[in-house]
């Protein structure tokens, strides 16, 4: 097993206080729960984040998804467990975590959110891939 690097919750605990701030902010905002937590899983399997997958799998299973819909979300375009919107929001996580968001992925999602609510979830996908790079880095794993 590997070893962390460094506890980043310990010697960057005033840095790591903005991102906190940050999802103060988006647990209050209207996405709702699950299909940020359903962003977050996402997103933390396309960068490898074990400490974020096994986290917001838990988090998720908390507020009701089921594990078929929790297993599914790495292959969600092949199968019909998603709503319209959710697949507008997966397709847009991927994009904007590979830096490649097309103005057909834009428009689809803007079908479904407002734009306030399209600020939030752009920051709630920002927010979860700094995550994940802040513990790939220091090498946080689940426990």
């Amino acid at each position: 097993m590997m070893e962390t690097r460094l506890n980043a919750m310990e010697k960057g605990r005033d840095a790591l206080k903005t991102l906190y701030g940050i999802g103060a902010y988006l647990s209050k905002s209207t996405l709702e729960g699950t299909l940020r937590e359903l962003v977050n899983l996402r997103v933390s399997q396309m960068n490898s984040c074990a400490f974020c997958i096994d986290m917001h799998y838990n988090d998720a299973k908390a507020k009701g998804e089921t594990e078929k819909r929790l297993y599914g979300v790495i292959a969600w375009r092949q199968v019909p467990w998603y709503t319209d919107q959710e697949r507008a929001a997966l397709a847009l996580a991927e994009a904007v975590t590979i830096c490649d968001v097309t103005d057909e992925i834009f428009n689809q999602a803007k079908q479904h959110f407002s734009e306030k609510e399209l600020v939030d979830l752009t920051l709630a996908i920002t927010t979860i891939n700094t995550w994940n790079r802040f513990n790939n880095t220091f090498s946080t794993f689940p426990q």
